[in-house]
C-alpha cells in the first residue's frame, strides 16, 4: 500500500493518494498478494493484465476523466453559493436555510470517503466510480426540479455523498496507471482539480445567475454529469490488480474448467462491517489522541473554510463596496485559480528539490522535509489574505483585491500539497486513517464557515473581517516550522506516527 520513503519524498501526490485510496486495514485483512505461498494456480499479473502497460494516451485519457470527474464533484459544491437568491424566493425560504445547500453537500463529501474506501478494497476502483456517478446524476435530478427547500437540501447532502468516491480513491488510479519514475506530473494534475473545482463554480454560476434562471446550475451540472458518465464507461480501465487478477482467475475457471485457479483476494477473509468500523473510529482517535494530527487538521480545515467562506464574502466585497453584477463577481474568482494553477507549474522545482533532500540522507528523509513546501504556503497564505483586507475600501480599485487573492491561492495548494504528504509519511501504518481525519476535519469548517460568513463580514465590515481571518492564518503559519524542527521529537512520542 505505501512506497518507501525516498519515493515518498520525490513524488509527493503519488504517495499521498496511494496511501490515501482507501482505509488502513488490520494486518489480517490486508494481506498482499506475495505474502501467499507459492502456488501454480495463484494467477500472476502479466504484462497485458498491468495496467501500467496500457499505451501513454490511454493512460492520460483515463487520467484527464477522472481529473473531470473530481473537477465536476466539487464545482457542485460551490456553483450552489450563487444560486442562493433564487433558491430562497422560488422555494419560500430564507438566506440563511439557503446556505445550508454549500454546507450539506460538502458535509457528505467529507463523510463519504469512510464508506467508499474500504468497497473499494472489496469490488475495485472501476464500479465504485460508475456506482457513485450514475447515483450522482441520479440525485441531481431533484435538486434541478426541487418541489420544495426539505426535499432540496435532502439530496444536496446525499448527492455529496455520491460524489466523495473522486475524493478518496480516484487518486489510487493515477498512482496504478503510472510507475514512480512518471506517476508525478498526472497525479499533479489529478490532485489540482478538487481544489481548482471550488474556485470554476462560481465562474459558470455568476454566469448563468446572469443570464438566465438559477435552476439552469443544476441542469448545466446534469449534462456535465451525463458526459462524464459516458467518459467513465469507455474510457477508465479498471487499474485495481487484486480485482484484475480475481477477474483473471474467475475467467481461467470458466475458460479451463479447472477451479484450482485463485486470485489472492479471494482467499482473503473480508468482514465489511469491520472493515467500515475500522475506517470510522481510527481517525477519531488521531484526532482525539494525537496533537501532530490535530494540528496540522485544524490548519488545512481552516484554509478552505476560509475558501468556502469566500463564496459568501466575495459578493459582499465585490457586489456590496465595488458594485459588480453576478457575473462579474463570480470572474472575481480567477485570482485564487490563477494563483493554484501558478503554484502547480512550480511542482517540477519542487520535485528536484526533494530529490536532493532524499539524497543527503541516503534515500531515506524523515516526513518533515516534506514540510519544507508548507512554509512557504504558511507565508503566502496570510499575505494574501492581508492584502485582500487592505484593500477592500470602496477608493481602491477593484482590481487590488484580487490581486492578494492570488498569493492566497497559491499559498492553499503548497500547504495542502506539505501537510497530505507529511501525513502519509509520518502515519504510514495508518496513511489513509490520517488522511480520512484531515478530509472530516476539512468538510466540517467548509460546511460551517459560510453559515456565519454574512454575520461576520457585516459586523465587522470587509476589512475587519478579512484580516481577522488573515490573523488566524498567520497563528497557524509557523507549524511547518515547529514540526520541521520538532518533528522527529514529536513523532518519537506519538503512538501513531513513524518513529
Amino acid at each position: 500500500m505505501s512506497t518507501n520513503n525516498s519515493e515518498t519524498i520525490t513524488l509527493s501526490d503519488a504517495d499521498v493518494e496511494k496511501n490515501a485510496q482507501a482505509p488502513a486495514l488490520p494486518k489480517d485483512e490486508s494481506t498482499a498478494a506475495n505474502d501467499f505461498p507459492a502456488d501454480k494456480y495463484q494467477v500472476k499479473l502479466e504484462p497485458e493484465d498491468d495496467p501500467k502497460c496500457l499505451s501513454l494516451w490511454h493512460k492520460w485519457l483515463a487520467v484527464l476523466t477522472i481529473s473531470s470527474s473530481s473537477l465536476c464533484a466539487t464545482f457542485a459544491s460551490s456553483e450552489a453559493a450563487f444560486t442562493e437568491t433564487g433558491l430562497a424566493r422560488d422555494l419560500h425560504t430564507t438566506h440563511e436555510v439557503a446556505i445550508l445547500s454549500i454546507s450539506l453537500y460538502v458535509l457528505g463529501l467529507g463523510i463519504g470517503p469512510m464508506f467508499v474506501g474500504p468497497l473499494s478494497e472489496l469490488y475495485g476502483r472501476n464500479i465504485i466510480y460508475r456506482t457513485s456517478y450514475v447515483l450522482f446524476f441520479a440525485f441531481t435530478w431533484p435538486t434541478a426540479f426541487p418541489p420544495h427547500i426539505a426535499v432540496f437540501l435532502v439530496f444536496r447532502f446525499i448527492t455529496g455523498l455520491c460524489g466523495a468516491a473522486f475524493l478518496s480513491v480516484a487518486g489510487g488510479s493515477v498512482s496504478d496507471l503510472f510507475d514512480n519514475a512518471h506517476v508525478a506530473t498526472p497525479m499533479a494534475v489529478y490532485t489540482i482539480s478538487p481544489f481548482i473545482g471550488p474556485v470554476v463554480g462560481p465562474l459558470i454560476a455568476g454566469f448563468i445567475v446572469q443570464n438566465t434562471d438559477w435552476k439552469w446550475c443544476f441542469r448545466v451540472l446534469l449534462i456535465w454529469q451525463f458526459v462524464q458518465i459516458i467518459l467513465l464507461f469507455t474510457c477508465v480501465p479498471e487499474t485495481y490488480v487484486p480485482v484484475i487478477l480475481k477477474r483473471k482467475a474467475r475467467k481461467l475457471r470458466k475458460t479451463t474448467g479447472d477451479d484450482r485457479y485463485f486470485a489472492p483476494l479471494e482467499h482473503q477473509q473480508h468482514n465489511l462491517f469491520h472493515m467500515i468500523l475500522f475506517s470510522c473510529s481510527t481517525p477519531f482517535k488521531l484526532l482525539m489522541f494525537d496533537r501532530m494530527a490535530l494540528s496540522l487538521d485544524i490548519w488545512s480545515a481552516l484554509l478552505l473554510g476560509i475558501l468556502y467562506l469566500a463564496f459568501q464574502a466575495f459578493p459582499i466585497i465585490f457586489e456590496d463596496v465595488h458594485g459588480f453584477n453576478v457575473q462579474q463577481t463570480g470572474l472575481s474568482f480567477l485570482g485564487i485559480g490563477t494563483g493554484m494553477v501558478a503554484a502547480l507549474a512550480t511542482q517540477p522545482y519542487w520535485n528536484s528539490r526533494f530529490r536532493r533532500e532524499a539524497k543527503k540522507h541516503n534515500g531515506h528523509p524523515p516526513p518533515e522535509i516534506r514540510l519544507i513546501i508548507g512554509q512557504v504556503g504558511g507565508i503566502l497564505a496570510p499575505i494574501g489574505l492581508f492584502i485582500m483586507a487592505f484593500t477592500t475600501y470602496k477608493n481602491v480599485h477593484w482590481i487590488a483585491p484580487i490581486i492578494g487573492s492570488i498569493p492566497f491561492g497559491a499559498g492553499v495548494y503548497y500547504i495542502y500539497t506539505g501537510v497530505f504528504t507529511y501525513l502519509v509519511t509520518a502515519y504510514r501504518p495508518i496513511a489513509a486513517s490520517a488522511m480520512a481525519a484531515n478530509s472530516a476535519m476539512r468538510s466540517t469548517f467548509a460546511a460551517v464557515f459560510p453559515l456565519f460568513a454574512g454575520a461576520m463580514y457585516h459586523r465587522l465590515g470587509t476589512v475587519g473581517a478579512t484580516a481577522l481571518l488573515a490573523g488566524l492564518t498567520t497563528l497557524m503559519a509557523p507549524l511547518p516550522f515547529i514540526f520541521y524542527r520538532e518533528g522527529a521529537k514529536l513523532r518519537s512520542k506519538s503512538r501513531f506516527a513513524v518513529q
